[in-house]
């Protein structure tokens, strides 16, 4: 076990400047989209980008090449989380409302799979090596399914409704956000059981995460207080935390830059820098709009999208940054 030694700097808030962390580079204007935006998924070797469109009871297509919106897929009941796959060529989206689990062919667009029974269908992520698929729903499970034929093969059950969740890689560890019951659920997904808990009662409503596997750190956001809390993976305990912007719903880490992402529904980007000396400081808080919550990084093409809902007049968007 490694040992971690983390201290606190103040937090410094910064205003625009040259030294921007994050540059606006793509606006995408959404027109006729109304509400609220849930959660995206990404093939970054596709360039395509999917969005679950809760409010307007759509999901989204993007092309990352052009910048440009693809598609607009009807007839989906509050779509919360998507999954996108190039093998399979499928992208999917659980739907909160209905209880399904949708699979749609990448190229005609029409469904290939349904999966019924997923009550308050939620976030979805997808373990690459296993080819399964987990579904978090209900007052508490995740549903195992494969890739290709979206038939239930296991129920893992928790003690509330699963919100954000993260898949080790290197392990067979999933960490589960259950703000219900104030707690991170540590699951196995081999014995397909939780096998620890951990406590949130001084910070509460944790909602998204992040993983850094191979520093053994969990990254969660909470909205009472608005606090990032830092977990070490090894010892199950809180090691840190600092204030954030308010209604965090999406949390990623960016590994290259060792910073940490968070769009709050408050109307900013919160942008939090880890340095060489391990400690946390936020670095910038970017103005976005209210509401926008939902947002995704990914690595591979080196951005940062974000979901704004139409507000006062002005349609849906979604932003392109680029860290720099």
């Amino acid at each position: 076990m490694r040992p971690h030694h983390f201290f606190l700097f103040a937090v410094a808030t910064f205003t625009a400047t040259a030294a921007e962390p994050l540059i606006l580079i793509h606006t995408i204007l959404l027109p006729g989209v109304k509400g609220r935006f849930d959660h995206f998924a990404c093939d970054p070797k596709a360039h395509r980008l999917t969005l679950a469109a809760l409010g307007n009871n759509t999901g989204e297509i993007f092309d990352l090449v052009e910048s440009k919106h693809l598609r607009s897929i009807t007839g989906l009941r509050k779509p919360t989380g998507t999954l996108l796959l190039s093998q399979p060529n499928y992208f999917y989206f659980a739907n909160g409302d209905d209880g399904t689990f949708r699979t749609f062919d990448r190229t005609t667009f029409a469904t290939a799979s349904q999966l019924d029974g997923l009550d308050d269908a939620d976030n979805v992520r997808f373990d690459a090596a296993a080819k399964l698929i987990y579904v978090g729903y209900g007052e508490g499970a995740l549903a195992v399914t494969d890739d290709v034929t979206s038939k239930l093969l296991d129920r893992i059950p928790l003690a509330g409704h699963p919100e954000s969740f993260q898949l080790e890689t290197e392990g067979p560890r999933i960490f589960v956000n259950v703000p219900d019951k104030k707690q991170i659920a540590v699951v196995d997904r081999q014995k397909r059981k939780v096998i620890a808990t951990w406590a949130m009662e001084r910070w509460q409503a944790n909602f998204p995460m992040a993983l850094d596997e191979s520093s053994h750190l969990l990254f969660i956001g909470c909205r009472n207080p608005s606090r990032l809390v830092i977990f070490d993976t090894e010892r199950g305990i809180p090691i840190a935390d600092l204030e954030i912007s308010g209604d965090t719903d999406d949390l990623f880490f960016d590994a290259k830059r060792q910073r940490i992402y968070a769009s709050c529904g408050g109307g900013y980007i919160d942008v939090i820098q880890k340095t060489a000396s391990d400690h946390y400081h936020r670095i910038a808080r970017i103005a976005t709009r209210l509401g926008a919550r939902t947002c995704f990084f990914s690595p591979d093409l080196d951005r940062l999208y974000l979901a704004i809902p139409d507000r006062d007049g002005h349609d849906a968007e979604l932003r392109v940054y680029k860290p720099q």
